[in-house]
């Protein structure tokens, strides 16, 4: 704790720790409370297709034989794509018919996935754990006054940053978006008004799916890409939504802030009770606003 206090730069650079990892998990966990906004569903599957993501980010790499930028945007791209098709699939053919039942179901069948996911990711990858290179261009680290940094780890939070702004202009002032938020309030009127609402929710979970896949993809760099990834991630996703409530995409965005900062800097202040800090603000938070710091007390439909 004195060396945080006593050395500024190095005060800095954990700063910027917190706010890659952060910026990470609020790729991640933005899809998972769209997917809770509008459809209603808890969706623990969020975290395979994250590790899904990162396990074929880095297969993808390997077949195109390279660590140039290209090369690594492609395999980015590619995972995305492959998660959207499954979760199309997932969607029409299995997850619509359960919109209408208890979230128990649902969440019974999320949890079903998972072990259906984790069993396919070592009949292919197998059980060991995977490196996955980091582009070339964002492999170096760059000055920053009196101290260096990762560029990859700099990256990361741009484009952490350059999501949330995407998302918010496309959900605020595109009709697409309109829909989406309406969707989470009143889904029969919004068929009235001869919107194919079915269409809407599929969107919506393939996009959720997509962002998993783009969460998992961008942090196959610096983590190892092994199959337990998907329980690590869900657990910070689950947080991260209900700090910031349900539905909400800027209280994902705080809530990540908030959990990147409390494991970086707790684990300086705390040490191994860093743990105990994170489950903390969760507790407070629930008591104090048990819809979130950024939801709403009724986040009901009819």
């Amino acid at each position: 704790m004195e060396l945080l206090f006593a050395h500024p730069s190095f005060a800095a650079i954990q700063l910027l720790n917190a706010l890659a990892l952060a910026m990470n998990l609020f790729i991640t966990a933005v899809g998972l409370t769209l997917v809770f906004g509008v459809l209603r569903v808890i969706n623990f599957a969020h975290g395979a297709f994250y590790m899904l993501g990162a396990y074929i980010a880095f297969s993808l790499l390997g077949y195109l034989g390279g660590e140039h930028w290209g090369h690594f945007v492609l395999a980015v791209v590619g995972a995305m794509l492959a998660l959207v098709i499954i979760a199309l699939l997932i969607e029409r053919y299995l997850l619509r018919r359960l919109y209408r039942e208890d979230h128990l179901i649902q969440l019974l069948f999320s949890f079903a996935l998972v072990l259906i996911f984790t069993d396919l990711v070592r009949a292919i990858w197998g059980g060991e754990q995977y490196t996955m290179p980091y582009p070339v261009g964002l492999s170096g680290s760059i000055s920053l006054g009196g101290f260096i940094y990762p560029q990859y780890l700099l990256f990361l939070i741009v484009a952490g940053v350059s999501i949330a702004v995407s998302l918010g202009l496309f959900l605020n002032h595109t009709r697409m978006g309109k829909f989406l938020i309406a969707a989470q309030w009143d889904r029969d009127m919004l068929e009235v008004l001869g919107v194919d609402v079915g269409k809407v929710y599929a969107g919506v979970f393939a996009l959720g799916a997509a962002l998993a896949a783009l969460g998992g993809a961008l942090a196959a760099p610096r983590m190892a890409i092994e199959p337990g990834m998907s329980a690590l991630v869900i657990i910070d996703c689950f947080i991260i939504v209900i700090l910031g409530g349900f539905g909400s995409l800027w209280g994902s965005f705080f809530g990540a802030l908030i959990i990147g900062l409390s494991k970086v800097f707790g684990t300086f202040l705390l040490q191994q009770w860093e743990i105990v800090l994170v489950y903390g603000l969760l507790v407070a938070v629930m008591v104090v606003r048990p819809w979130g710091l950024f939801g709403t007390p009724d986040q009901g439909r009819d």
